[in-house]
């Protein structure tokens, strides 16, 4: 397909998902690294708390949490 007719396509709301080769998107700055964190026991006690509490897992409270306070210390400077 080129390049016009896709935009066209697109604009005009078709499905345009089959000219795509959706094996190899990737969702920029999104991709994902392991690493380990040490935390005393306290801390882990009082996370699994607050993510029960939540209905989450405790990394999905760490990663929110993290993400949180990032974005506030960026938009601070």
């Amino acid at each position: 397909m080129k390049a016009k007719k896709f935009d066209t396509d697109f604009d005009h709301g078709k499905d345009v998902t089959g000219a795509l080769d959706l094996s190899k998107a990737r969702r920029p700055n999104q991709e994902q690294k392991r690493v380990n964190v040490d935390f005393p026991t306290w801390m882990i006690e009082s996370l699994d708390r607050e993510a029960g509490r939540l209905g989450v897992t405790r990394q999905s409270i760490i990663k929110v949490w993290l993400a949180e306070r990032l974005e506030q210390l960026a938009s601070n400077k």
